[in-house]
């Protein structure tokens, strides 16, 4: 099998402004990849550029596709780990369009094995349940956010801090009050206190009965990581310290945090996730499955490596219902209420609406 020819498209996705400790994103900056091969058979894969956190931009990610595209051209694309080694040698990092053409390429093979990635990748069906997450704001509206999503059915929400420290705590406290005790609350700074900041807050959150918090600091304060989790009432969970499996080994070895986020647009795609999630399982540390601002069609592929990945055991698979005001998106990852379920058509089993790509920029590599 070989490949034939690539399309990108520019998939922005309309959405509400979505705010973190780092800044605000107004518009998904999604890019869509095609991959086709001369047996008929195409691979579909997306990333969403998140620049505050992974320092790529849509804009980045549609040059760097243009450019993975013609050195893809003519090549197996079965032969993942040689494929994603062929953009490794041409660019160290661009993670988050790199993850887009490692989800085409086994939406590929998973078609060609005629079976649905999760099978393809060793996994079977359970029961997944996300958590929502609610973006900076007020503390009143960020507990009434809190309490919509209760009403509707959620128990887990995710918290975004990282601001001022007492506004931070009004915010989990206020949120607190109204949910009561039964609902999981897990929380997220995105980077956004100092050692001594993370200290005092982690402190006196602790009586809120908080399941986690990821990334309290900036990672060049990654050295200070052991220290602090030695000393929080709180379990950490690293996200933008974790990149790869190198940084994996690292933070297990320095015991640095209790749990890892792993995302494919910081790993590249499934094949490093696969790395990670192995390190993870050989310490017995526990794995989150993560994502940025993508539409059902990545959260699909997120979903098929979770099955197949027994250590990821909590998940944060709600992005499309952060604000997205369309979905451009058939088949793939369905939502009951907060349980999720993908299909069981063969490779990632979800694709762009035509529709929808119509008026997206495109352009052809062959």
């Amino acid at each position: 099998m070989k490949i034939t020819h690539t399309e990108i498209y520019r998939f922005s996705i309309p959405m509400e402004p979505f705010v973190i400790a780092t800044g605000t994103m107004h518009f998904a900056q999604n890019v869509l990849i095609r991959i086709y091969t001369d047996e008929g058979l195409h691979g579909v894969g997306e990333c969403s550029a998140f620049p505050m956190i992974v320092g790529e931009t849509q804009e980045t990610c549609l040059a760097m596709a243009q450019d993975f595209a013609k050195i893809l051209m003519g090549k197996d694309p079965l032969d993942i780990p040689e494929r994603m080694n062929d953009l490794l040698g041409y660019a160290a990092h661009n993670s988050t369009i790199k993850s887009a053409f490692d989800m085409a390429l086994f939406d590929i093979a998973a078609k060609k094995a005629g079976l649905p990635l999760y099978k393809f990748l060793g996994g079977h069906k359970r029961s997944i349940e996300t958590d929502m997450t609610i973006g900076i704001d007020t503390a009143e509206n960020m507990a009434a956010a809190a309490l919509k999503y209760q009403n509707q059915g959620c128990r887990i929400i995710k918290i975004k801090l990282g601001k001022k420290i007492q506004d931070d705590i009004e915010r989990v406290g206020q949120i607190r009050a109204a949910v009561g005790n039964a609902m999981i609350l897990r929380l997220d700074a995105n980077q956004g206190w100092s050692f001594d900041d993370a200290l005092l807050a982690l402190t006196a959150l602790e009586e809120f009965n908080i399941e986690f918090c990821e990334q309290p600091m900036r990672t060049w304060y990654d050295d200070q990581l052991p220290e602090l989790c030695l000393n929080s009432p709180i379990s950490l969970m690293a996200d933008e310290s974790c990149y790869n499996h190198h940084d994996a080994r690292k933070l297990i070895n320095s015991k640095s945090c209790e749990y890892l986020n792993i995302k494919f647009s910081k790993s590249g795609g499934i094949l490093e996730a696969q790395k990670i999630h192995e390190i993870a399982i050989q310490h017995g540390v526990k794995c989150m499955i993560g994502s940025m601002l993508e539409s059902r069609i990545a959260l699909s592929a997120n979903l098929h490596f979770a099955l197949a990945s027994p250590n990821v055991v909590f998940f944060d698979l709600d992005t499309c219902l952060l604000g997205h005001l369309v979905d451009p998106v058939i088949g793939g990852l369905s939502y009951d209420g907060y349980f999720l379920d993908v299909p069981d058509t063969p490779g990632i089993g979800a694709d762009a609406d035509p529709e929808f790509l119509a008026s997206c920029d495109k352009w052809t590599i062959q």
